[in-house]
Formats: structure tokens, C-alpha cells, sequence
């Protein structure tokens, strides 16, 4: 049989803790907010979130969505999701990765 050694230090990227600091720091105010996607690929962490008052919400759903507030996890969006969130009158906290920031930012730039 396979051992697995899961190392003491191991646990989320520093774009992914961010994201869940942002969440749970704009929970303490309130009990609603909603992520665009999985905020985190753990269940356990999202029941924990969603206990807090997080949902998870889809992409076609901000079509529908009107003056509430939206977390953009850390893998980033595109602009049109700015966009649509400014014309619904959404408030954005955006944990986006600052790697995925540099990225998109060098991307846009060529």
C-alpha cells in the first residue's frame, strides 16, 4: 500500500490565503457575500465560508445580480467582468493574486 506524507507547512498559496482573509474580513460586517466561483478547491473550507455567509455564484448570475457586493477569488477576471459589475452597480473586492495581476498586466501590455 501508498503512504502519503502530507508535509506540516504545507496548506494554500499566499494568493489564496489572501483571498480567504478578504473574505472572512468582509463577513465580520455582514452575512451576505457572494465569490465568483470557488473561492478555494477544499470543501471544507468553502462549508466553513459558507457557514459565514459566502455563495458561490456563477458567471451568468452577475447578468442578474444588482447592488451587492462580490468577491473575485484569486485566479483573476477578465475586464468585461469589471465592466458588468460597474453597470449592475456591484461592489468588487478583488483578491486576485498579485502574481495573476502581474501576469494579466504583462499580457496586456503586448
Amino acid at each position: 500500500m501508498l503512504e502519503v506524507t502530507i508535509d506540516n507547512e504545507s496548506g494554500f498559496c499566499f494568493g489564496v490565503v489572501k483571498a480567504i482573509q478578504s473574505a472572512e474580513r468582509e463577513l465580520t460586517g455582514t452575512d451576505e457575500l457572494y465569490c465568483l466561483g470557488d473561492l478555494v478547491h477544499n470543501n471544507q473550507e468553502m462549508d466553513r465560508l459558507k457557514a459565514l455567509g459566502l455563495s458561490t455564484i456563477k458567471h451568468d448570475d452577475l447578468n442578474h445580480l444588482r447592488n451587492r457586493t462580490v468577491l473575485l477569488r484569486a485566479h483573476g477576471e477578465p475586464p468585461s467582468t469589471y465592466h458588468l459589475a460597474e453597470k449592475n452597480h456591484i461592489k468588487i473586492i478583488d483578491a486576485t493574486c498579485p502574481v495573476v495581476l502581474q501576469l494579466q498586466r504583462k499580457i496586456h501590455r503586448c
